[in-house]
C-alpha cells in the first residue's frame, strides 16, 4: 500500500477527473434503476415455481391478476351500484389488456350488499405490468368507490413508496450526519468530504446495479438497502480516514501523512470491508432472490466505498492541502482524551459490577426473542393508509371467509384420469386431502359435476353427448395426463400448520407423481431454504471473523470475547425489535418481523462492529506492547479512540435510523434494527463490557499459544 500515496500525488488530477466522469456517466444510468426494480425478491427455483408454470402453461391460469374493489356509496341504489360495476368492467375489457374478467355480476360469491370485487386476469408477468396498470388507472381515475389492488398494484405501490422513503431518509439522515461531522472536524470543508464520497458511491453503485439488473432480476427493496449500506459505510470510512490524516498532517508533510494514514486507517477500512463482505457474501448461499440481491447490491456499494475512501478521498485531501481547515465553525482541537481515560478507569475500578449490569441489560433485551414471529412481506409492508393495502385487506375480510389459503396439487398419471381407474385414483386423492383437519374444501370433477361415484362419472364421460356437456367442467381440472386439484385451507398461508402440511405432502409417497404449489408451499420453501442454510452462514461468519481477529491481535481470548459480545448484542437487538414491532410499542405499526431482517442485520452489523473492535483493540494492543500494563493500555486505547468511534457510530445511526421514518415496514425494521445494533455496540459493549472484561482477564487477553519462542521473549522483554 506504500506505493498508493506516491501514485495519488503524481496522478491526483487525472484520478479526480476519472471519478467525476464515472459519477456523471453512471449517474445517467442510475436514474433508470428504479424503473427496473420489480417484486419483493422472495422467489426461488423449487417445486412451487414448477407448479406455477404448469398452472399457467397447462391449465391457463393468468400470469397476473388485478383485483378491482367496488364500494357502494351511501346514497347509491343497488341498481346504480351494479350498473357502475358493469360499465367499469366493460371499459376495462375495451382496453384489450385482459385475458379474462371474473365479474361479481356473474359470480355471486364476489358480491355483497355494499361491496363487490372483480378479478382482471392478464397474461403479462408482474414485472411487465406497468403500462397495463397505468391504462386501467386512467380508466377509473374519475370514478368514486373503485380501488385497484392485487400483487401487481401492491408491487408498484411498494416501488413508489420505496423511492419516496429514500428521499425522506436522505432529508433526515444527511443533515444529522453533517452535524455529527461538524462536531468531529469543526470545519465545513472537512465535514463535506465524507458526504461527497458517499454521494458519488451511491451514484456509481446505482449505475452499476442498472447494468446488473439487465442480467438478473433485482427486487424493490434494494432501492433502500443499497443506499443505506453504501452511504453509511462511505461516511464511516471517510471519517476514520480524515481523522487519522488530520493527526498525521500536524506531524509531517501531506504526502507522508497520506502514507501513514493509508497504512493505518486504510488497513482498518479494508478489514472492515472484508468483514462486511464475508457477512453479505455468505447470504449468497441462500437460494432466494432477495438475499442474493441484497448481497450483490451491498457488495457493489461497499467495493466502491472502499475504493473511494482509499483513492478519491486521498486525492481530494491532497488537493485541498491546508484548505481542509477552511470555514471553521467549531473548535475541535481540544484534547478530550483525559475524560475518556477517567471514564475507562472508573469502569475498570468495578469490573465485576459493571459486567453484571451490562450483561443484565443485554439479557433483558434477549428475552422477547423467544416470541419472534417471522413473515414474508405482503400488502402489510405498505403504510396503513395506502389504497391498495386497504382494499386488499377489505377483500380478505369480506370475501375470503374460511378459505384462508390454497394449495394446488398437480398430479400426473400415465394412463390418464378420465377412465374409471383414473377417476378412482382421483377420488382417493380427494379423500386423502380432505381428511386433514386444516383442509376446508377440495375441488375435483366430483364436486363440480355433482357426480359422487367414479363409476357413474366414467360412464357419463363415455357417452359423447354427456362428454360434450361435461367438457367445460373437465378442462379446468384435467389436461392430458395431468390433474389439477385446488385444496382450500382454513389456516393462513404463513402459518406453521399450512407450511407443515405443504412439506408433509411433498415428502409423502403417493401412488402417482404429485407436485404442490400455492402460497403455503411458496412460504414453506422459502422458510426451509433459510433455516437449512442459516447454520452454514453463521459458521462462515463466526469462524472467519475468529481467525482474522486471532491473526490480527495474536490472541485467542480477544476474538472469542468479541464474537460472544457481538452475538449477545445482536440477539438483544432482535429482542427489542420484537418488543417494538410485534408489540406495537412507541407508536409503531404492529406486525411480524420481516423474514429478511435477522439474516441481513446479523450479516451486516457483525462486520461493522468488528470494524470498531479492531480500531479500539489495535490501539490497546499498541500500548500494551510498549508498556506491558493491560489496565493502562485499555484506558489509553479507549481514551484515544472513543471520540472517533462514537462519531462513526452516531453517523451510522443517523443514516440507518432515518429509515425509521419511512413507510415500507420491512425497510423501517431493517433501518431501526441496524441503528439499534450499532447503538448497543457503541455504548453497552464498547464503553462498558470491553474495558471491564479487559480488566478482569488481565494478561490472559493476550494469550496466544502459537506464538514463537522469539516472539514470547521479545514480549517478556517489553
Amino acid at each position: 500500500m506504500r506505493n498508493i500515496p506516491s501514485f495519488l500525488v503524481r496522478f491526483h488530477k487525472p484520478l479526480l477527473i476519472l471519478w467525476l466522469a464515472a459519477a456523471v456517466i453512471m449517474g445517467a444510468f442510475a436514474l433508470k434503476l428504479p424503473s427496473m426494480l420489480e417484486g419483493d425478491g422472495f422467489r426461488m427455483d423449487g417445486e412451487y415455481e414448477q407448479v406455477q408454470k404448469e398452472l399457467t402453461d397447462t391449465f391457463n391460469f393468468p400470469e397476473s391478476t388485478i383485483m378491482v374493489l367496488f364500494e357502494k356509496g351511501k346514497n347509491e341504489s343497488q341498481a346504480a351500484f351494479k350498473d357502475k360495476i358493469g360499465k367499469t368492467l366493460n371499459e376495462i375489457e375495451e382496453l384489450d389488456v385482459s385475458s379474462a374478467i371474473e365479474s361479481p355480476l356473474n359470480d355471486p360469491s364476489l358480491l355483497r350488499k355494499n361491496d363487490a370485487y372483480a378479478m382482471v386476469h392478464i397474461d403479462n408477468k408482474v414485472e411487465e405490468m406497468s403500462g397495463v396498470i397505468n391504462d386501467i388507472k386512467n380508466q377509473i381515475k374519475d370514478k368514486e368507490g373503485i380501488t385497484l389492488t392485487g400483487a401487481p398494484i401492491i408491487s408498484e405501490d411498494i416501488n413508489k413508496a420505496s423511492q419516496d422513503d429514500l428521499k425522506r431518509a436522505e432529508l433526515i439522515g444527511l443533515p444529522v450526519a453533517l452535524l455529527v461531522l461538524l462536531f468531529a472536524f469543526g470545519t465545513v470543508t472537512a465535514s463535506l468530504l465524507p458526504l461527497i464520497v458517499g454521494g458519488i458511491t451511491i451514484v456509481i453503485g446505482f449505475g452499476l446495479l442498472t447494468f446488473i439488473g439487465k442480467e438478473i432480476d433485482l427486487a424493490i427493496f434494494i432501492l433502500n438497502i443499497a443506499p443505506m449500506v453504501g452511504l453509511a459505510l462511505s461516511i464511516d470510512f471517510s471519517l476514520l480516514f480524515i481523522n487519522r490524516y488530520k493527526e498525521e498532517f500536524q506531524k509531517q508533510p501531506k504526502a507522508a501523512a497520506l502514507i501513514t494514514t493509508i497504512n493505518t486507517a486504510g488497513h482498518s477500512i479494508l478489514f472492515s470491508a472484508v468483514c462486511v463482505f464475508i457477512g453479505l457474501g455468505s447470504m449468497m448461499l441462500i437460494d432466494v432472490d432477495i438475499f442474493k440481491n441484497v448481497a450483490i447490491g451491498g457488495m457493489v456499494v461497499i467495493a466502491i466505498a472502499v475504493l473511494g475512501s482509499l483513492t478519491l478521498l486521498p486525492a481530494l485531501l491532497y488537493v485541498l492541502d491546508e484548505r481542509i481547515y477552511k470555514w471553521r465553525i467549531l473548535r475541535t482541537d481540544k484534547d478530550n482524551s483525559s475524560r475518556w481515560r477517567a471514564f475507562a478507569s472508573a469502569v475498570m475500578k468495578r469490573p465485576i459490577f459493571i459486567t453484571i449490569v451490562a450483561m443484565a441489560i443485554l439479557i433483558a433485551g434477549v428475552i422477547p426473542v423467544q416470541n419472534m414471529k417471522l413473515s414474508i412481506p405482503t400488502a402489510n409492508s405498505l403504510p396503513k393508509d395506502f389504497d391498495s393495502r386497504v382494499a386488499y385487506e377489505k377483500i380478505e375480510k369480506e370475501f375470503m371467509g374460511e378459505n384462508k389459503s390454497t394449495i394446488y396439487a398437480i398430479a400426473e398419471r400415465k394412463d390418464g384420469w378420465l377412465n374409471e381407474a383414473g377417476l378412482k385414483r382421483m377420488r382417493e386423492l380427494e379423500d386423502s386431502f380432505r381428511s386433514e383437519k386444516h383442509v376446508n374444501k377440495v375441488d375435483t370433477l366430483f364436486s363440480v359435476t355433482n357426480i359422487a361415484e367414479p363409476q357413474q362419472l366414467a360412464a357419463a364421460l363415455q357417452q359423447p353427448q354427456m362428454k360434450k356437456q361435461l367438457k367445460p367442467a373437465v378442462d379446468p381440472f384435467v389436461q392430458g395426463n395431468k390433474l389439477m386439484i385446488p385444496i382450500y385451507l382454513n389456516v393462513d398461508a404463513n402459518s406453521d400448520a399450512a407450511q407443515t402440511l405443504a412439506r408433509d405432502w411433498s415428502e409423502k409417497h403417493w401412488p402417482v407423481e404429485i407436485q404442490f404449489g400455492g402460497h403455503p408451499k411458496f412460504n414453506q420453501e422459502i422458510y426451509d431454504e433459510i433455516f437449512d442454510k442459516i447454520g452454514i452462514i453463521l459458521a462462515i461468519i463466526l469462524l472467519s471473523t475468529f481467525f482474522i481477529l486471532m491473526l490480527a491481535f495474536r490472541s485467542i481470548i480477544i476474538p472469542l470475547k468479541a464474537i460472544l459480545m457481538n452475538v449477545l448484542g445482536l440477539t438483544s437487538t432482535f429482542g427489542i425489535l420484537v418488543w417494538l414491532f410485534q408489540g406495537g410499542h412507541l407508536g409503531l405499526q404492529e406486525m411480524d418481523i420481516s423474514l429478511i431482517l435477522p439474516v441481513l442485520v446479523f450479516s451486516l452489523v457483525f462486520g461493522l462492529s468488528m470494524d470498531y473492535e479492531v480500531f479500539l483493540i489495535s490501539r490497546i494492543r499498541e500500548y500494551y506492547l510498549v508498556t506491558g500494563d493491560n489496565t493502562n493500555a485499555t484506558a489509553e486505547g479507549l481514551a484515544n479512540t472513543s471520540k472517533v468511534i462514537t462519531a462513526a457510530a452516531l453517523i451510522m445511526i443517523a443514516i440507518t435510523g432515518a429509515f425509521a421514518f419511512t413507510g415500507v415496514v420491512p425497510v423501517k425494521q431493517i433501518g431501526i434494527g441496524i441503528a439499534l445494533a450499532i447503538a448497543i455496540d457503541a455504548t453497552i459493549i464498547r464503553l462498558l463490557l470491553v474495558p471491564s472484561l479487559m480488566k478482569l482477564l488481565g494478561d490472559w487477553n493476550w494469550w496466544y499459544p502459537f506464538r514463537s519462542k522469539a516472539a514470547k521473549k521479545a514480549q517478556n522483554h517489553q
